[in-house]
């Protein structure tokens, strides 16, 4: 996600990298290609108008322009209106003070509206929570059982209508209620009926079931790469609903990020949540600060570090964590990730909340996301001795050649992975500098809000 955006910000800041001092007249030329990149992200355009006028106020100040590290100075003001821009503080769940906590999810066919509410309720459990899956959308043909199958390969009871009530959602929802509190579940969520598009009929159901469950939060599901229609029809919603929420759907296939940039804005609603894959962990909490990172190439390595955390034990963990700031990660610790790939997710996936992922593809290609890529990465990893996986700097030609050999690759594929390595380390070396930079400036990109 913003993998163009992302692009467009770094080769600008790089220009005025390494400068004395920026006047005036060069401050307008970065925020005009600022301006340009946001537009070409199918951010709102007035979005775009208000974001570059409060940056631009900031940015030709005398501090700025004073200052011996002007593109350091101007990223920072980029990224502190990214964050309001996005939200600034994430908003927590609004709990029920009696449960269940009751979320109901609503959006048009299509955009992932019951994968996501199995999502979600994968994500509560692992929160503690006692989540209920109900099947309330009773106009499309398979809804209810779609939904039966995803409970049943995540563990999470789903209550469905009965024959009595099979076309009643209200009647599905209330009774859904019962079953909570007589079984101790303490969250629920509610997955509703959507049409191909907006109507009024969809609209009068969706206001009759939110008036009979009264529930604390009512998110939007929305399909993120249909870019600025995502926010129409989030206002169409929003009119009609008074929506609690967003959450962004197929965010790994939207290299643009319009949606996500404008819809604070426009809607004055916050993202809750994005969707990143398919599987049914690949749901995340929206975090402004570290997506406003993520875009200006810094990485996330808070959310990193947590998707580790969930996949191994604390000590480990935090053993792991201290590896990666203090740039020793290694083979073996790649192996390790390689063998909880299938709970943690493509490796891909997790190279992107690294700082500087832009830089190292641009450098080393499309980067491994597929069992049969991470099969041959484990098999040289595993024709290397124990010495050279935690000491990859001993491995010369006569070594590499053996590995190739003895895991059936090619030399080349033996090179490319040191090198991915040795880039991993510089990046990780280089935003552990950045970091105690800005923290002895007291502005930290990497604490947790």
């Amino acid at each position: 996600m913003f993998e163009s955006l992302t692009e467009k910000l770094q080769g600008i800041f790089e220009r005025i990298r390494g400068r004395g001092r920026l006047d005036e007249k060069t401050v307008d030329e970065v925020l005009r290609e600022i301006r340009l990149a946001l537009l070409e992200a199918d951010v709102n355009f007035r979005v775009v108008k208000e974001f570059m006028a409060r940056v631009r106020e900031k940015a030709v100040g005398e501090e700025v322009l004073k200052s011996l590290t002007p593109d350091q100075q101007v990223i920072r003001i980029v990224r502190d209106e990214l964050i309001a821009l996005l939200g600034g503080e994430a908003e927590p769940i609004r709990w029920a003070a009696q449960p269940p906590t009751i979320l109901m999810l609503c959006g048009l066919q299509g955009s992932g509206k019951t994968t996501t509410a199995a999502k979600l309720a994968r994500w509560m459990r692992s929160q503690g929570r006692n989540p209920l899956l109900v099947a309330a959308d009773l106009q499309r043909p398979a809804a209810i059982k779609q939904l039966e199958v995803l409970g049943q390969q995540i563990g999470i009871p789903v209550f469905t209508p009965t024959q009595g009530n099979a076309s009643d959602a209200i009647q599905t929802a209330q009774r859904a209620i019962q079953y909570a509190r007589a079984n101790g579940l303490d969250v629920m969520v509610l997955d509703t009926a959507g049409r191909l598009q907006i109507n009024e009929a969809l609209m009068e159901e969706l206001q009759r079931l939110k008036a009979a469950v009264e529930p604390q939060e009512i998110l939007l599901v929305v399909d993120a790469t249909t870019g600025q229609e995502a926010v129409n029809v989030a206002q169409a919603f929003h009119e009609r609903l008074e929506l609690t929420g967003v959450i962004l759907t197929k965010m790994d296939g939207d290299a643009r990020g319009g949606a996500a940039l404008s819809l604070k804005a426009v809607l004055g609603k916050p993202v809750r949540f994005i969707g990143t894959g398919e599987r049914a962990d690949a749901l995340e909490p929206f975090y402004p600060d570290r997506i406003a990172s993520r875009i200006l190439g810094m990485g996330d390595v808070l959310s990193l570090i947590e998707r580790v955390e969930q996949t191994m034990q604390e000590e480990e963990a935090k053993r792991l964590e201290k590896k990666m700031r203090e740039a020793r990660f290694d083979f073996e610790d790649m192996l390790q990730q390689i063998r909880q790939i299938q709970r943690m997710g493509p490796l891909g996936q997790l190279m992107k909340l690294l700082p500087g992922y832009q830089q190292l593809k641009s450098q080393l290609g499309e980067l491994p996301d597929d069992d049969r890529q991470l099969k041959r990465i484990e098999a040289i990893i595993l024709s290397m001795t124990p010495k050279e996986r935690r000491h990859p700097e001993i491995l010369d030609y006569s070594r590499k050649l053996r590995i190739a050999r003895g895991s059936g690759t090619k030399l080349e594929e033996v090179n490319m992975l040191v090198q991915q390595l040795k880039e991993m380390r510089r990046l990780m070396k280089a935003i552990a500098r950045q970091e105690e930079q800005l923290r002895r400036r007291k502005w930290n990109p990497f604490k947790k809000r």
